[in-house]
């Protein structure tokens, strides 16, 4: 039995069959919409008078860090103390990749005063034998 699927670009505006996906981005947030031709020029007519009138930011395109506001290199500096206290406090991360989240989370809250610990009823203390020498030499006990 033979099968054949059949992937469809869509636009995300009108369900017309898309021709390209265009990305721009506003207030801080990257978007990508796939849109038609004609919804394709709608949307760079609509941005033109704006576009023209802005500033570019000089960012050219390059990748925006996960923490918003820092260079790679703090992020990078910041993740290597993270794994550094993480290895130091018994927790298992590899030397590349993603940190676990339950690694991340501890790694935030380690200058939180910890949790006051639950009030636990002491138990009592029941009195020991004596101790008593044994003398391996000894024929007698003592």
């Amino acid at each position: 039995m033979a099968q054949q699927v059949s992937v469809q670009f869509v636009d995300d505006l009108d369900g017309s069959v898309a021709s390209s996906t265009v990305a721009f981005a506003l207030d801080g947030k990257d978007y990508v919409i796939d849109l038609s031709d004609e919804n394709a020029a709608k949307l760079r007519e609509a941005l033109a008078l704006f576009v023209g009138a802005a500033r570019r930011s000089g960012s050219g395109g390059r990748r925006r860090t996960a923490q918003s506001g820092q260079r790679p290199t703090a992020n990078r500096e910041r993740t290597a103390a993270m794994r550094a206290w993480a290895q130091e406090n018994g927790h298992e991360v590899a030397e590349r990749g993603r940190i676990p989240a339950a690694v991340f989370e501890a790694y935030e809250q380690r200058d939180a005063a910890p949790p006051a610990p639950a009030e636990v009823e002491k138990p009592k203390r029941t009195k020991r034998a004596p101790k008593v020498a044994i003398d391996p030499f000894a024929t007698e006990p003592r």
